[in-house]
């Protein structure tokens, strides 16, 4: 739902409820303890951290925008786990609406045969993109039925559902309530022809369905009917007073907290949380022949596919969504998302936490869209890049690496342009850095059996390379990847500038230099697995793979003293040049 749809939302009427000043007065307390901020983080002792990723929609194959987010949050788990810490990856399929019943019934499925299949292809690309999930569920699970069903209550029990008569557009062929983007008509502003039911993708401007000139059902193609029908809402404009309090406590980017703040300043509106069959979803306890809006079960789909985690491996749930023992444990839940879905998260999700007495988020962290080449990803236009597309020809790392190069922690859109894909990724990953450990690794082996140098360990370029890794932990901790990536460069350049001063290839034909030689790719080799080991987050298999040429785990550290002296494997290329043809290729594709 974005502005458009908030603005379009039923008003608020008197409803009769039952107080909830008590729950903002005591709900929540220690959440926002500065403790919990990224910003800041707690001691060396083990931080116990909750990650989510927002839910891709189960009707379609996966793109390069649900891979940045998802390969953003990897990162920060795989950075949290690297550190010692206690960190847990959950995510699932958004498997309910309408969408997902018309596209079933197109196909001549079952929706349930549908998001299986989707669910299939999902984890087969995340898995393919060293996306570490520790669990991959699915909204529509017993899980998610039984807590949907519990905050509802609890929310209903607080005063906080109302419920009136709605008018809207209904298609009498297909017997089905039309949601705004199953209605076209003309502007009634600009007079502007084929736009949909929310908003006019020519004048901007945006209005209600039933305000739309000659509107027409995008499903059968006839004049929708107006039809009145119950509606339950969740009361958000009564949580105002707390939502303007979980605004000031640093939990959101400032460009997020200004959003929100536009939209609670302009007045909050009811949210309508029920659909009427036919709808694929959970019913609502109590109101039969009503279903839950996919996007209220949606965001407890996070405590869903936790559950089912837990249950699978003794974990404690409790300790991370009660409101008390998560307080009393310290742990930590962060959401990664869009920023097009802002307002669920921001506003809708922590409204229902609070009034269902759960713990809130620690942090939300927004991102931007994905842009190819400048333009938004179009399929009419050939631009429209799916994951296993993209698979299909290169190594996921590489896109990793880039989206890393370019991830901070703003909202502002990304372009992935894919001249500079092809260039930095030539230029930083094979061209800096492999190409280190392939210029020492052959002397190591032919000389000197494989084995390393002992350092002198106050070596200028060796403490360089140690120093800068208080500075590379921070801007993981916040997110910060494109500085990670632009430091560790930096350091790279510096290691190879060293090799190209110390000139191995020359010594290694003089007589008597033979400790020299070894010293210089020693040095070279060592401060290489440094930088390596700072990039294992974002490059997880290349880390691997130079781990096995090292006889390292590469765990996070001080790579440099563990190899001193020690042996090394024979060297094996570690990553091939992207070509600029294979490229044009995908987008052929």
């Amino acid at each position: 739902m974005g502005a458009g749809a908030l603005k379009a939302a039923s008003r608020l009427i008197p409803v009769v409820v039952n107080p909830v000043e008590a729950l903002i007065a005591t709900a929540n307390q220690g959440t926002c303890d500065r403790s919990l901020n990224p910003l800041k983080p707690m001691s060396n002792s083990s931080r116990k951290i909750l990650v989510t990723s927002a839910l891709p929609y189960a009707n379609g194959p996966l793109h390069l925008g649900h891979l940045l987010e998802h390969i953003q949050t990897d990162i920060w788990v795989r950075y949290q786990r690297l550190r010692g810490n206690e960190c847990h990856y959950v995510c699932a399929d958004d498997a309910h609406g309408t969408a997902i019943m018309l596209k079933a019934d197109e196909q001549g499925v079952s929706p349930e045969t549908l998001i299986a299949e989707v669910k299939a292809a999902h984890e087969a690309d995340f898995h393919d993109f060293l996306i570490s999930h520790d669990h991959y569920h699915s909204t529509h699970s017993s899980e998610n039925e039984s807590f949907s069903a519990d905050i509802y209550l609890k929310l209903k029990r607080a005063g906080a559902i109302a419920e009136r008569e709605i008018t809207q557009a209904y298609d009498e062929e297909k017997s089905l309530f039309l949601a705004d983007r199953y209605i076209k008509g003309t502007c009634p502003r600009c007079k502007a022809e084929e736009q949909y039911g929310d908003n006019c993708e020519v004048c901007g401007a945006t209005y209600a369905a039933t305000e739309l000139i000659s509107p027409v059902s995008t499903l059968s193609g006839n004049a929708p009917v107006e039809k009145e029908s119950l509606h339950l809402f969740f009361d958000l404009p009564q949580f105002t007073e707390f939502l303007q309090s979980w605004l000031e406590n640093e939990k959101l980017q400032p460009a997020v907290v200004n959003k929100l703040r536009e939209w609670v300043d302009a007045g909050l509106e009811q949210w309508d949380i029920s659909r009427d069959a036919p709808y694929f979803g959970f019913e609502i306890p109590e109101s039969p022949g009503k279903f839950f809006y996919v996007w209220l079960d949606a965001p407890i789909g996070y405590m869903a596919s936790f559950k089912k985690y837990c249950d699978r491996t003794g974990l404690d749930f409790d300790s991370f969504w009660s409101l008390e023992k998560s307080a009393t444990e310290q742990t930590e839940l962060y959401h990664f998302i869009g920023k097009d879905i802002i307002n669920f998260h921001g506003l809708f999700w922590p409204a229902m936490l609070h009034a269902a007495e759960l713990r809130l988020p620690s942090a939300i962290f927004a991102h931007g869209h994905v842009t190819l080449n400048g333009a938004k990803m179009s399929k009419s236009r050939g631009t429209f890049i799916t994951a296993r597309s993209y698979l299909e020809r290169f190594n996921p790392e590489y896109l990793r690496y880039f989206f890393a190069s370019r991830l901070n922690d703003s909202v502002d859109d990304i372009d992935l342009n894919l001249n500079e894909f092809v260039q930095k990724c030539n230029a930083d990953l094979v061209g800096k850095l492999v190409n280190i450990a392939s210029r020492c690794a052959g002397f190591i082996s032919k000389r000197f059996d494989g084995k390393l140098a002992t350092l002198d360990m106050s070596d200028s370029l060796v403490t360089n390379i140690l120093a800068a890794q208080e500075e590379i932990e921070r801007a993981y901790e916040r997110r910060e990847f494109a500085k990670v990536t632009r430091e560790v460069m930096a350091l790279a350049d510096r290691i190879n500038e060293y090799v190209d001063e110390k000139e191995p290839w020359v010594i290694a034909k003089q007589e008597g230099k033979e400790e020299e030689l070894q010293i210089i790719c020693t040095t070279g080799i060592v401060c290489f697995a440094q930088i390596t080991t700072y990039l294992k987050p974002i490059l997880p298999n290349l880390a691997d793979a130079a781990g096995e040429f090292l006889n390292s785990t590469l765990d996070w550290g001080d790579i440099v003293a563990e190899l001193n002296g020690q042996s090394i494997n024979r060297f094996k290329p570690l990553l091939k040049r992207l070509e600029q043809s294979e490229v044009d290729a995908l987008i052929e594709a």
